[in-house]
């Protein structure tokens, strides 16, 4: 296991997503990733399955202490009480007292986020959170972010074809990680032909040599989601091997700008 490293906290590097997975198929889903050995889930108020994650993790009988547990409040109603309610549901539904890391899911220019994050930790000081994080936010947002609070990550897509040196550099000047979804270019990375080059050195796939490529980053990880539980294994198979220098650079490479997750309600990234 790898793992990254913020304000006193080791998270692991490589955790697993709930995107858009539901009710059962999420509860085997999360069943399947401890099996396997992740002990860092990722799940968000607006997927609407925080549910089925506590159903999977019950199911797994994986003792609360040994897992990181990252959610995500709504960007709808980012007031203190619109926050509060956030997180009663969610520490509800999770069938937890805490959440290792709660996140405001993306930045909100009708709430102030100094006021916001003072918000969020108020719950930190109460123990309801152990550690505070944002997403989607631009560099120049977080660093507005990071002042305000101690911020422990900011979670954004990030995949071979779309390179985040800006909020990277921005993470590691404030302490922070980036934690990347849709790490695997949400299945373009699987026919890679540049990818799968290297992995045959490996007997690693293109996903395995891209997934590695980001754990292997330093302050970087990512949360990459599969339904089945060959996948999840797979996913998590690449703690055996170790890119070199020359390939590191050749993934980043691959960067085109190709951003494949940009709502209307997404912030302006070329600021």
């Amino acid at each position: 296991m790898i793992f990254v490293k913020s304000h006193g906290f080791s998270v692991p590097a490589l955790g697993f997503g709930t995107f858009r997975m539901k009710g059962e198929e999420c509860a085997k889903a999360v069943e399947n990733a401890l099996h396997v050995g992740f002990r860092h889930l990722d799940t968000a108020e607006i997927y609407d399955n925080e549910t089925a994650v506590a159903q999977g993790i019950a199911a797994a009988r994986i003792a609360r202490r040994e897992l990181f547990i990252t959610t995500k409040a709504w960007m709808d109603d980012m007031s203190p009480a619109g926050l509060r309610k956030s997180l009663d549901a969610s520490l509800k539904a999770l069938q937890t007292d805490y959440v290792d890391l709660w996140l405001i899911h993306w930045p909100n220019p009708k709430f102030k986020i100094e006021v916001t994050l003072a918000a969020m930790q108020e719950e930190v000081d109460a123990g309801r959170v152990r550690a505070l994080g944002v997403s989607n936010f631009p560099a120049v947002l977080f660093e507005r972010a990071a002042k305000a609070a101690p911020i422990l990550c900011n979670q954004v897509e990030y995949h071979p074809y779309l390179a985040q040196d800006k909020v990277i550099a921005a993470a590691r000047k404030h302490d922070a990680f980036v934690m990347a979804y849709a790490p695997l270019g949400i299945g373009k990375v699987h026919d890679d032909a540049a990818l799968a080059g290297i992995g045959a050195a490996y007997g690693k796939t293109a996903a395995q040599v891209a997934l590695r490529w980001f754990v292997q980053r330093p302050g970087v990880g990512a949360i990459p989601k599969a339904s089945s539980r060959e996948h999840c294994a797979k996913n998590f198979d690449i703690f055996d091997f170790s890119l070199t220098d020359e390939e590191m650079k050749t993934i980043h490479g691959l960067a085109r700008g190709e951003r494949m997750i940009e709502p209307d309600f997404g912030p302006k990234w070329d600021t």
